[in-house]
């Protein structure tokens, strides 16, 4: 999917699939950040201009999918702000700086490479959640399952929180949310990479 068209239809799904009250202000702030031109990551997934926004649908369509054959209902939009949402974190996170690279004949030259530059160190998912919900309310359900997206990788797990544990006991859609950022970024992106 080009750049364009993830961000394109990220843009239609929000507006299409996210109503409740801040949302537009959200969409607003999503639009002047770099959020639909950002890479997903600097080297693991999608690590290209568009490459967020291009994930972020990846998850929101995995996540509608899982939902689907499980018991629990949720709405479109709950299932969309989770989807779509859940690394917001990542706006105005990354820049491009260089590195020298010896091209094919041996020639040294400078190549671009994303590197990180956190302005707000608050974490991955929970600096996710602090973001929405500047804007909107988001139910404790979303919440949790933004927060907890990334599983096993989270710093807070690494360090030996059993946090994680409790709320994917406790909150289905987390676990949900963290199966389709799995599959989306192992399955549907591995032929995508740059």
């Amino acid at each position: 999917m080009s750049e364009i068209k993830a961000a394109d239809k990220f843009l239609e799904v929000y507006s299409e699939k996210i109503k409740r009250e801040g949302a537009e202000n959200l969409l607003k702030w999503l639009k002047s950040s770099d959020f639909l031109k950002a890479p997903a990551s600097t080297r693991f997934h999608l690590s290209r201009e568009g490459g967020l926004a291009e994930h972020s649908l990846n998850v929101y369509r995995r996540l509608v999918k899982l939902c689907a054959a499980e018991p629990y209902q949720f709405s479109e939009e709950t299932l969309a702000i989770c989807g779509l949402l859940h690394d917001v974190c990542k706006a105005d996170f990354y820049r491009t700086d260089y590195r020298n690279s010896k091209d094919e004949s041996g020639k040294w030259v400078k190549v671009p490479y994303y590197a990180i530059d956190d302005q707000l160190p608050y974490g991955h998912g929970e600096k996710s959640v602090y973001i929405i919900s500047g804007f909107m309310r988001l139910s404790r359900e979303e919440s949790m399952a933004i927060r907890w997206h990334m599983g096993g990788f989270d710093e807070s797990v690494k360090g030996g929180s059993f946090s994680l544990n409790t709320a994917f006991q406790k909150f289905p859609l987390a676990v949900l949310v963290h199966a389709a950022d799995l599959l989306a970024t192992n399955l549907d992106e591995r032929h995508l990479q740059a």
